[in-house]
């Protein structure tokens, strides 16, 4: 494929995405299967323009999937309706590490008894696979800094968190594979890139948010009249917080996660907003009263007025990231192999992970239900896939996960894609039909999902 042709093709796309736009959104699939659609016809799965090798192109890909994650994860953060507190992150809390350790030893076990897997590679699959992607979530997650909602909050936050706490098992993974020093007995895992590089990650976020957020609302004080570039500030704060995070081994992806949380929450502090906990299910109530709680000029602060910029981007690399996986496969890449361990990760995986990880809430059947079924897997995956490969994996089993990876994340955008829209329909239905809590009703805390 000619670089005039694949001009024509994105640019194509990008016409039609932005001329659709309102049909799209009445469509019952994501954007993300039309682009998905597009990059198989013109790959080599049906015409064969052009074909995208991920193995060659490891390193341009690593980068890509990076930027991409970091963009997604800082919009994330900044839509975070409330501040950190066990009693109110109590779900996510749980879904990005009781559930991650469940679903990374669930995947791995399978790896290995059934498909014939080293340990070493089973683990590092399962910590490929489990993340769940703040990318191609969109519908399941919060919408903007003012949505209140459980069931997308929860969604987000386990996104914005898990991309980073499956890093300590991808270096295990690498480690077992002779391609990272685990140290002895382990010890230098367990300290080094589980306590540490966690620890680290969510301090540096959490201090460079909060210095941001002052110095921004000095300037303001000092120079009423002089315009920020919250643009420009908003990707700063990305790079800044990433490299520092890289320079002393701490994780990144939870840094830039944690450094939004921590500017959104701390300018609002500055505003004075009356913050809530998301509003309990079935709290209709609640949510009409919640929706004026922020006030009308929380937007015009750094992380509000970023917001979109940041979106637009996440959309532009989405379209860019999902063709490419399309371009990425063949007919032949559709093994049983693949095909039966994105079942297992679809229907086993991720709704054992979930339940056992909510043990001991009150969280209702129907919102397990649904967090348990919208694990999407997407460019978190092809990101740490990419970030291994340039670690030393052999050329046989960077091809062999490559195949396991693709067909999975392939799978993942059609299978939730489709269901999405149709479950949250009948699910904003049901909670309309919810009877209503008497006003003088004890209300259920709001670490309920």
């Amino acid at each position: 494929m000619t670089n005039a042709q694949w001009f024509l093709l994105v640019g194509a796309l990008l016409l039609t995405r932005g001329l659709t736009s309102s049909l799209l959104k009445d469509l019952p699939v994501t954007p993300a299967i039309v682009y998905l659609a597009a990059g198989l016809l013109v790959g080599p799965t049906v015409f064969n323009f052009f074909h995208f090798n991920p193995l060659k192109e490891s390193a341009l890909l690593e980068v890509l999937t990076e930027v991409v994650v970091l963009i997604s994860l800082f919009s994330a953060g900044v839509k975070m309706p409330v501040p950190v507190s066990l009693t109110r992150w109590r779900a996510p809390i749980l879904l990005a590490s009781v559930s991650m350790v469940a679903s990374v030893g669930l995947i791995a076990a399978f790896a290995y008894y059934l498909l014939d897997l080293p340990l070493g590679v089973g683990i590092l699959l399962g910590a490929i696979l489990s993340p769940t992607d703040p990318v191609l979530a969109t519908d399941v997650q919060t919408r903007h800094p003012g949505d209140r909602d459980q069931l997308r909050f929860t969604l987000t936050c386990e996104a914005g968190m898990n991309d980073g706490s499956a890093f300590p098992f991808v270096m295990l993974g690498l480690g077992l594979l002779g391609l990272h020093d685990l140290g002895e007995s382990g010890l230098r895992w367990v300290l080094a890139d589980v306590l540490w590089a966690t620890a680290a990650g969510i301090s540096l976020g959490v201090a460079a948010g909060v210095a941001l957020a002052h110095g921004g609302r000095k300037l303001r004080r000092l120079a009423p009249t002089q315009s920020l570039m919250n643009d420009f500030l908003g990707l700063g704060l990305i790079g800044v917080v990433y490299g520092l995070s890289v320079m002393v081994d701490a994780w990144g992806f939870l840094a830039v996660f944690f450094a939004a949380v921590a500017l959104r929450q701390t300018e609002l502090k500055h505003l004075g907003t009356a913050q809530h906990g998301p509003v309990p299910p079935g709290d209709d109530a609640a949510t009409k009263s919640l929706a004026h709680t922020e006030p009308l000029d929380a937007t015009a602060t750094i992380s509000g007025r970023s917001l979109v910029f940041k979106e637009h981007l996440e959309r532009l690399s989405e379209l860019m990231l999902v063709l490419l996986i399309g371009g990425s496969l063949f007919v032949d890449s559709w093994s049983w192999r693949a095909v039966a361990l994105a079942l297992f990760v679809f229907a086993v995986v991720r709704p054992v992970s979930v339940m056992t990880s909510l043990l001991g809430t009150r969280t209702t059947w129907t919102m397990r239900g649904l967090v348990a079924w919208f694990g999407v897997r997407g460019i978190g995956s092809l990101y740490y896939l990419m970030y291994a490969i340039q670690h030393g994996l052999t050329e046989d089993l960077a091809l062999e996960l490559m195949q396991l990876t693709l067909v999975v994340v392939t799978l993942s955008i059609v299978v939730h894609g489709t269901s999405v829209k149709p479950l949250l329909a009948r699910f904003w239905r049901y909670r309309q039909h919810v009877p209503r809590r008497h006003p003088g009703a004890h209300q259920p805390p709001p670490d309920q999902l």
